[in-house]
């Protein structure tokens, strides 16, 4: 049965909602002179859907008096669900995805991808909730119109908002994309706190209205310690969910092992980042495979390995800016949707991937409390495990203690963010994040 809800515009009068059933409302309208107009307004929500033969009202969400309810957009304030004779088996329920920095050259690429079904699958329905600010609220809309245009059959919903109450309302996935990049002159004990805040907002945010199991994926840097961040604010989540975004450097390591070995990417596996998000990142060769052999059985040059290679994937964010003018988006927005594949999709047996978690329990001796990118596998059900076959020998050792040691030092510089205390700055070095000028 198809149910009709008629919405008045005006603010200036109390709202009255009717509910007719599809034979009421014809018969409403040819009794009625001049006929019943249907005019969609800005604020006019449609519903249809297939419903039993009895029409129940809707029932309100209770929430907060001060939390407003997120705007659609455009076509999309017209929410069709399936139809009968289109429903079928293989269709999901639709889920909630919730994107800040959402007008960003990364969020560019990676929305279209969301809505293609490129990364949840051709079967699984999505709604997108595009955070912003009031300065590119503009520009939000401009994407909110793109993705109409782009006529995606699986994109069933998109609003916008500027209000991280209203936007991560329900998400069952945030991905955290918006930060402040890091100006010239700026301290990085600067940057943390600055973006910290961003971050501390958003994990209260998440903690309030988003769903219980929340998946999140902080790219906004210092990511690791933004996810810190955000976790500790959003104490009622699984501080497993929370993931810092390094398969970008993961994916930067294969290229370049496969480049030296002279293979194609899809050979290289098992390749693990260690550590930070910046230049004191672990690429670890001493585990990775190329065809199924460790990598230094296929590369004999260890001095390449443990300086050029490493040194490569460390600085490649940087050495792209200074070729291009910019930083990556666009292969920030595919190791995005790789890092959600890799969580949605069963890991192939005997390999692993990279993403920043939570070193709590950890089996290899990590600092706890902490954010840090270590090897894990998947079930394909959006949780992980930490891989337990791993090797270590002294080089790789001491180089993972430099990035937990770079992490720790953090934590205590963001302290007052996190609900720990004073903060106190004292990093062992100004490491550049990758892509940082």
């Amino acid at each position: 049965m198809a149910v009709a809800e008629f919405i008045p515009s005006s603010s200036s009068f109390t709202k009255t909602t009717t509910l007719y059933d599809s034979s009421q409302l014809s018969q409403y309208v040819s009794t009625h002179k001049p006929p019943l107009t249907l005019r969609r307004t800005h604020y006019a929500k449609i519903c249809c859907s297939v419903t039993s033969n009895e029409v129940q009202a809707p029932v309100a969400k209770q929430s907060n008096d001060s939390i407003k309810k997120t705007e659609c957009f455009g076509v999309f304030c017209l929410t069709y669900d399936l139809k009968a004779e289109e429903e079928t088996s293989s269709w999901k329920k639709m889920i909630n995805v919730s994107v800040s920095g959402a007008a960003g050259m990364i969020s560019n690429h990676l929305l279209f991808k969301l809505a293609s079904g490129a990364v949840f699958g051709q079967d699984q329905p999505i709604a997108l909730k595009l955070l912003g600010s009031e300065r590119s609220i503009q520009a939000l809309e401009g994407v909110a119109m793109e993705l109409e245009d782009s006529l995606f059959p699986l994109l069933r919903e998109v609003s916008i908002g500027i209000d991280p109450y209203e936007v991560f309302q329900d998400a069952e996935w945030a991905l955290l994309i918006g930060a402040k990049p890091r100006g010239p002159g700026m301290e990085r004990a600067a940057l943390l706190d600055i973006n910290g805040q961003i971050f501390a907002e958003q994990g209260k945010a998440l903690n309030a209205v988003a769903s219980r199991n929340v998946k999140v994926i902080v790219v906004g840097n210092p990511c690791n310690t933004n996810a810190l961040i955000c976790l500790k604010n959003a104490p009622d989540i699984p501080a497993k969910n929370f993931h810092a975004l390094t398969r970008l450097d993961e994916n930067r390591a294969k290229c370049q092992l496969a480049l030296k070995a002279g293979v194609f990417y899809d050979k290289v596996s098992n390749m693990t980042i260690w550590g930070n998000h910046s230049t004191t990142q672990v690429p670890d060769f001493l585990n990775a495979k190329i065809n199924g052999f460790p990598v230094k059985e296929v590369i004999r040059d260890i001095k390449w390995l443990e300086e050029g290679f490493t040194e490569k994937v460390q600085k490649r964010g940087g050495v792209l800016i200074q070729k291009w003018g910019r930083s990556s988006a666009a292969s920030t927005a595919v190791s995005v949707v790789d890092a959600i594949r890799s969580l949605v999709t069963p890991t192939p047996e005997g390999d692993w991937f990279s993403t920043g978690v939570y070193t709590n329990g950890n089996p290899y001796g990590i600092g706890e409390d902490i954010v840090f990118s270590m090897p894990c596998r998947s079930k394909g059900d959006g949780d992980y495990e930490l891989v337990k076959d791993v090797i270590f020998d002294d080089y790789l050792q001491s180089r993972i203690k430099k990035s937990e040691d770079e992490l720790l030092a953090e934590k205590k510089c963001v302290a007052h963010l996190t609900g720990e205390g004073i903060a106190v700055c004292d990093l062992p070095g100004d490491t550049m994040l990758p892509g940082e000028m």
